[in-house]
């Protein structure tokens, strides 16, 4: 069973969820939501934030803030891993001296060279600092590395890290991509999987109702194929600059309508090719919806190819209850009616339906066929009221041949891996990493032929 301190929280939490899901309800609140909020994404002042922070801190990821969208106020965070960056070879002696370190997947880890020389790579600029230099241990200033393709990048060794669009929960009316809560998971999976994770901010409910998050998650899609299709532009700059005068002026053409938007952590690390939805509760069904249009839009969103999604205690519901919806109704910070409630905030009043396909996976007409959908992962909780309604969508993936796997976790509850309490807790962080384990079949090099 849950601890005495996960339920006394989970009762604290469940108050306050209560009072704001009523406050929202209330015909006077509904009224002044009507027309506030309809452009920009909704804060919640008690939540707490982590500030974006462009320097590698002590476990190597950097981060960075970017609205893409100015009209909605789309807004993401990159989380950069210092493992896209050359590594210096360590000096012959210093290898000879210091003893091998175990990782935790019981690899070897060559030990570092005491007192390297300050590292520079083809990242080198005025954006880069070195691990020496006045940037505070290898500052990553944002606005390089070049992207025009000098010739750099490839000696240089960068390497080009799989995608993850990654959704936070919140039951649509809560939550936010810069949460602290949200920053730690994100930078522990960006180091775990390898990869480079983009957590969206995709608009809140009741101010912002459906489809309005499932708009922007898939818009942060498209937006990381223009960006790959951006960064390709930019890269066919280099052969013809310095050619004669015409091929310059095509240059500052492009340059200025072009290069000018690209990403540089993007363009220079990102392989769109490989690119992993993952979704936490609200934000699983998010993920599900993005997939379902990236099977849709096929080569039209080329060179961003989905090969696999995570879906985290998803946030499925239906007219028909499940044996756990009746016999975990009551269950830790999330029960069913609240759960109820936010359904009721965040679909239109005049589609309001819990067997609406936002809603319920299990209804017909959601989209493409099961089979066209990548492989899924779906984890669970055994304390969650929604686990099988999780577990009936994974079976039906299953039964057409995709591979979908269930994660059960014992004696854990909804956002147990997620949860501010509870994310360093032993069961938060073996669920990363056994995400991690199945991420890394479908975005290494010769996963591909795994997915759809």
């Amino acid at each position: 069973m849950p601890s005495v301190a996960v339920k006394l929280y989970s009762v604290f939490f469940k108050l306050l969820l209560k009072h704001r899901l009523q406050g929202w309800l209330d015909s006077r609140a509904a009224a002044a939501t009507a027309t506030a909020g309809l452009f920009g994404v909704t804060s919640r002042p008690e939540e707490s934030t982590a500030a974006a922070n462009p320097s590698f801190g002590p476990d190597g990821v950097a981060t960075k803030d970017i609205h893409i969208d100015p009209i909605t106020s789309l807004s993401i965070r990159i989380f950069l891993p210092d493992t896209s960056l050359p590594r210096p070879k360590p000096h012959p002696a210093a290898r000879s001296l210091d003893p091998p370190r175990r990782n935790s997947y019981g690899g070897i880890t060559a030990s570092p060279a005491p007192n390297h020389a300050a590292r520079r790579s083809s990242l080198d600029g005025p954006g880069f600092a070195t691990e020496n230099g006045g940037g505070g241990g290898g500052s990553y200033g944002g606005y390089l590395p070049s992207v025009a393709g000098d010739g750099r990048h490839r000696s240089g060794g960068t390497r080009k890290l799989p995608v993850i669009l990654q959704f936070h929960g919140g039951g649509f009316i809560a939550g936010s991509n810069t949460s602290a809560a949200n920053d730690f998971f994100c930078r522990r999976i960006a180091k775990l999987c390898d990869g480079i994770v983009i957590a969206v901010g995709y608009r809140l409910a009741p101010e912002n109702r459906y489809p309005a998050a499932f708009e922007d998650g898939l818009e942060v899609l498209k937006w990381l194929g223009k960006q790959a299709n951006l960064a390709e532009c930019s890269k066919s700059l280099g052969s013809v600059k310095g050619g004669g005068d015409g091929d310059s002026k095509r240059a500052d053409i492009v340059d200025t309508f072009g290069a000018s938007s690209v990403e540089p952590w993007l363009a220079a690390h990102a392989d769109p090719s490989r690119c992993v939805l993952l979704g936490v509760s609200c934000g699983a069904n998010i993920a599900d919806f993005v997939a379902r249009k990236a099977v849709e839009a096929g080569k039209l969103i080329e060179p961003v190819k989905v090969v696999a999604q995570v879906l985290m205690y998803p946030f499925f519901i239906g007219s028909v209850p499940t044996h756990s919806e009746i016999k975990l109704a009551n269950s830790y910070f999330y029960d069913k009616s609240m759960c109820i409630l936010a359904w009721r905030l965040f679909l239109p009043e005049d589609e309001y339906s819990l067997d609406h396909p936002a809603a319920n996976p299990l209804v017909s007409g959601r989209g493409p066929p099961l089979k066209c959908m990548p492989p899924t992962l779906t984890v669970v909780a055994e304390h969650d009221w929604m686990r099988d309604r999780a577990i009936a969508y994974s079976e039906e993936l299953r039964k057409v041949n995709v591979d979908a796997p269930v994660l059960e976790y014992k004696d854990a509850v909804h956002e147990f891996a997620t949860l501010d309490m509870l994310l360093k807790t032993p069961q938060a962080q073996a669920c990363a990493e056994d995400i991690a384990i199945w991420v890394k079949k479908y975005i290494s090099i010769r996963g591909h032929e795994f997915s759809y």
